[in-house]
């Protein structure tokens, strides 16, 4: 048996009978243009690019890169306002990372979440001070 399934796999294979072949094609191809009617070459031009498209099209793949491009463009944007060293002593998204480092910061205490000193009232006044006053 191995030596019957040698052969064949070293026979070249026949070449295709298009006369002989059982199932018939209902339509030449390509078809001649020269022979239609301007619309009629419009209809199959439009079927052919829509059966192409169809053909080529990647919805898993397209929805993978647009999470990824969306994901990485959210990543850098989160990381240029929260962690990036800009150079300056300032930066315009300071209160954005004050509140953060706030927040992040109170995650790991036990306490309740507690204010940082720059939002803090800088004068506070106790009672004994009021009493002081009058």
């Amino acid at each position: 048996m191995l030596r019957t399934l040698a052969r064949g796999a070293a026979e070249a294979p026949k070449p295709f009978n298009f006369a002989s072949n059982p199932h018939k094609a209902k339509k030449i191809w390509p078809p001649n243009f020269d022979n239609m009617s301007p619309k009629h070459q419009f209809r199959l031009e439009r079927r052919y690019k829509r059966r192409a498209k169809l053909a080529w099209a990647r919805p898993r793949w397209t929805k993978g890169v647009k999470l990824a491009q969306n994901g990485i463009i959210i990543f850098v944007l989160v990381y240029g306002v929260l962690f990036m060293d800009w150079g300056k002593e300032d930066t315009p998204f300071k209160g954005i990372r004050d509140w953060y480092n706030g927040l992040a910061g109170s995650i790991w205490t036990h306490s309740g979440a507690q204010l940082q000193p720059s939002m803090r009232n800088p004068n506070p006044k106790t009672p004994k001070e009021d009493s002081e006053k009058a």
